[in-house]
């Protein structure tokens, strides 16, 4: 027998090799081979079974054995879904899978003492927690599939009703896997739910997984074992046989698309994961997604509620502007803000200071209109500390010059526009000098360990204001928190993307969410140079009748999740080449769908917000239906035409 492969590495070309007999009866389409390339050993595919007559011309190598593989009878199916849901090559996806493709070692895994662990006494649920539990539990129980919404609003005990189903998962000798939408969280969790099933296997599979993990997992998944699998965009792709459960937690956030093509959106998939198997799915927040709202009205889902914090009262909120060309004593601290934080350190009690936006100053312009600006991308520099000038987009960086570039002009002309992270803790320590300020945006918490030590610092006590972007809206739980302040809340809602509002939204739900988890008497703040009909919303008792409000814009644009909207992507290191190609782009889609008779609204093409990222130019196209067939269809028809710009298709965007 004759294969042809594709290497995972780096080829799109297909290669012939031969099958010795004993390795035939594992050979299938999809199944992972390690084949000889030249003096080395690589991992391939298995794309086809050759023809039985072909003649070849050169000598056949066979290859060198079959990587064992779990017999997920779902898995094929589900990738090739993916696939055509996104546009992609099959392959593309299952190249996540080369990580694994490394010597595998049994591993010797502990599990005595599992059902002792179990059977340990259980915790005493509120009665909106166990009527949760008494719904989902059944579905758990005898594999049966549904999708669950879970509105818990902050500090409910989402977490507590998590453990309990997955308790279940793994006394049927299940496997669960956990989703949350970033990595940092993932991390947190990882450390939880260890502790909750010590003799249980909770293993990380992200970018912060090490190779052990991941052999370790491998292991697991091909021996059938009960294990705890958490994750954020890569475990979707596992080929799991006997996986029980899956939770999505914070389900309404956008980081659960990936930011790359094809912006594959992990919580969709995971979605499909559960259909294809039948097992039950719980997607989780205290801010649901329009689209998950929509969905229990239009198709079926189950929804839950649990509307009572465990413990603690809800925060009063407060909404107070800034009003535009007026000279603020405190700068971008308000008034009321700022006594409400001297009367927290009076009180050692704790403040969160939210800003998405890190850095200094969103950019530097000279008094001759001069902006700094990246040479590789069509965004403005960022100022950080130490007068270092940064591209939030290719990384570059260089230090502020002295001078003007275009009219000479000396450093004390430039005008630092807008306010980052880093000038807030500048700012705060300034006005409290006394005070424990930490900070907390992609620059800190990407650094894994050390971001680890904030959060445990501010869990403890030891720090009394913590500055930060969005990494602190969502999972954590600071008990000491009593104050959270908003310095610019309308910021993101004059992005042009359809779902500004709601994003907007639960993120200002999500950071006011930090406050009062344990005191009686919490307060937010709210500042905004604009008044806009969201904040009617802020208080998050009232957060789903927002969903009516929104609901009624969405349908009139037609807009998801009441119609589909999907984004063509073209790119191009030449712009003139881009612009000729999008025109051409633009008559192929008419004229398809005009061929076709399809109802499918054309909308561009336009520049990207960005329009250029490391000398590569972006424009896009905009197609609106209210059938995904009929999107997908045309973008296949438009690929097949020869361009030379770089095609992506992303369906239902939501960032």
């Amino acid at each position: 027998m004759n294969i042809h492969v594709r290497f995972l590495s780096y080829s799109s070309k297909t290669f012939t090799y031969a099958v010795p007999e004993e390795l035939q009866d594992a050979i299938t389409p999809g199944v992972l081979v390690q084949v000889p390339l030249k003096q080395r050993i690589v991992p391939a595919v298995v794309e086809s079974i050759a023809v039985e007559d072909c003649l070849y011309k050169f000598e056949i190598k066979p290859i060198l054995s079959v990587f064992p593989f779990p017999d997920d009878s779902c898995y094929f199916l589900f990738i090739s879904k993916v696939a055509q849901y996104y546009q992609v090559d099959q392959l593309f996806l299952q190249r996540r899978l080369q990580s694994f493709l490394i010597e595998q070692r049994n591993q010797e895994i502990c599990y005595a003492a599992v059902l002792e662990e179990l059977e340990k006494p259980e915790i005493i649920f509120t009665q909106e927690q166990q009527k949760v539990l008494d719904i989902i539990m059944p579905a758990v129980q005898h594999a049966k599939h549904d999708v669950f919404v879970l509105h818990g609003v902050t500090g409910s005990g989402k977490t507590e009703v998590y453990k309990e189903l997955v308790k279940e998962a793994l006394a049927q000798n299940k496997a669960v896997m956990i989703l949350f939408p970033e990595v940092t969280l993932a991390l947190r969790f990882e450390n939880i739910f260890s502790k909750s099933f010590p003799e249980i296997p909770v293993i990380g599979f992200h970018s912060a997984s090490t190779p052990k993990q991941k052999k370790m997992m491998w292991q697991l998944l091909l021996e059938k074992k009960p294990v705890i699998i958490i994750g954020v965009h890569l475990p979707v792709l596992l080929p799991i046989s006997h996986l029980g459960l899956i939770i999505v937690d914070e389900e309404h956030d956008h980081g659960y698309q990936e930011k790359k093509h094809p912006k594959i959106n992990s919580k969709d998939m995971a979605i499909l994961k559960a259909s294809l198997a039948g097992i039950p799915i719980v997607l989780g927040s205290a801010t649901p997604s329009l689209q998950a709202l929509w969905n229990i009205e239009n198709r079926g889902w189950k929804f839950l509620q649990m509307k009572q914090r465990f413990k603690g009262k809800f925060p009063s909120v407060k909404v107070v502007s800034l009003q535009r060309n007026v000279k603020r004593k405190y700068g971008w601290i308000h008034n009321d803000l700022y006594h409400a934080i001297v009367d927290r350190l009076e009180k050692r009690e704790q403040t969160i200071i939210f800003l998405n936006r890190r850095g200094y100053s969103f950019f530097v312009q000279c008094s001759c209109s001069f902006v700094f600006s990246c040479h590789q991308c069509s965004v403005s520099l960022t100022l950080h500390q130490n007068n270092f000038l940064m591209c939030h987009y290719c990384g570059y960086k260089e230090l502020l010059p002295q001078r003007c570039p275009s009219c000479k002009q000396y450093e004390n002309e430039f005008i630092k526009k807008g306010i980052g992270t880093q000038q807030v803790v500048a700012m705060l320590e300034k006005f409290f000098p006394n005070a424990r300020i930490e900070r907390a945006d992609l620059d800190t918490t990407s650094k894994k360990r050390s971001w680890a030590n904030t959060v445990e610092d501010m869990y403890i006590g030891n720090i009394d204001i913590l500055v930060g972007t969005q990494s602190i809206t969502k999972g954590y739980h600071f008990p000491g928190v009593t104050l959270v302040g908003v310095l610019w809340a309308d910021l993101n809602l004059h992005f042009p993307i359809y779902n500004a509002s709601e994003n907007t939204l639960q993120q200002l739900i999500q950071v006011s969410g930090r406050a009062g988890r344990q005191s009686n008497e919490s307060l937010v703040i709210i500042q905004a140079f604009d008044q806009h009909p969201i904040f009617n919303f802020i208080d998050e008792t009232n957060y789903l009748n927002f969903y009516g409000y929104e609901i009624e814009n969405r349908e009139s644009l037609r807009y998801p999740p009441c119609s589909h909207i999907a984004e063509v992507e073209f790119r191009c290191e030449d712009e003139s080449l881009l612009n000729q190609e999008g025109a051409i782009i633009l008559e192929l889609c008419k004229k398809i769908v005009l061929q076709q008779g399809f109802k499918v609204d054309i909308l561009g093409p336009v520049s990207s917000l960005v329009h250029k990222v490391k000398k590569i130019y972006f424009k896009k196209l905009i197609l609106k239906s209210s059938s995904r067939h009929q999107l997908m269809t045309v973008f296949w028809q438009i690929r097949q035409a020869k361009l030379k710009s770089f095609l992506a298709f992303t369906m239902d965007p939501i960032a």
